[in-house]
């Protein structure tokens, strides 16, 4: 059974929320603040985090921040309508996505399977099987252990960021659009994806290359999409 933790102030809002999961057979835990989550997460085996920004205490972006120095659980955002500088900001910090609040329980549903899904097969609690390595100048992919190195150093990314970079790498020195990427690392239909995309391309960019704005191994390719370069 996958656990959820709700951490979301509103009572009316975190109630609906249980009970939409609850009855897709999803354990949930709860938390009023992102101190409340941190302890939590301290103390429990979670599988995706549903966050949202406006809190006391601690919001939701630094809650993200914090749990991004040692987990790389699912985290989706909770923004009120309009928040779309909110929105960028809490992917720039290491959350995986986004859900507008109010939010259609279906859409809610379908990004929460989406992400478990990911977690699952991209790093996060998958097992190891075969090596099967992916390699272009000195960035190496295992796709087995879902471990990137960069000229021997390892570098840490979240099961999302590793989709991307493991997808286009395996098709390096092919152009694909944003469109393209979200559809094949999200596996749902790409609808407004732009932000969500390039701020995870500039995530990756910061952790695997020497200079984020010249980077060496992902590329931009204006008015197309992106490319991993075949060295």
């Amino acid at each position: 059974m996958y656990r959820i933790l709700v951490c979301e102030d509103e009572k009316s809002i975190a109630d609906a929320l249980e009970i939409y999961l609850t009855n897709e057979g999803y354990e949930v835990l709860r938390a009023e603040n992102g101190i409340e989550a941190l302890e939590t997460i301290k103390k429990e085996e979670l599988h995706l985090i549903l966050m949202d920004i406006m809190m006391p205490k601690m919001d939701g972006i630094k809650a993200t921040m914090r749990i991004r120095e040692e987990k790389n659980i699912p985290i989706i955002i909770l923004s009120a309508k309009g928040e779309d500088y909110d929105k960028v900001l809490g992917l720039n910090v290491g959350a995986d996505d986004y859900v507008t609040k109010p939010f259609n329980p279906l859409e809610l549903l379908a990004r929460v399977k989406s992400q478990l899904r990911r977690y699952t097969n991209l790093g996060g609690i998958a097992e190891k099987t075969t090596d099967n390595m992916v390699r272009t100048g000195g960035l190496e992919i295992d796709l087995s252990t879902h471990e990137v190195f960069v000229d021997g150093e390892q570098k840490k990314l979240t099961p999302v960021e590793f989709g991307i970079l493991s997808f286009l790498a395996q098709n390096a020195g092919r152009v694909y659009s944003i469109h393209q990427i979200y559809e094949a690392v999200w596996n749902e239909p790409s609808v407004n994806t732009e932000n969500t995309v390039s701020v995870h391309i500039r995530r990756i960019r910061e952790k695997i290359e020497i200079n984020a704005k010249e980077p060496k191994y992902v590329k931009v390719v204006w008015g197309v999409g992106y490319k991993v370069e075949k060295i």
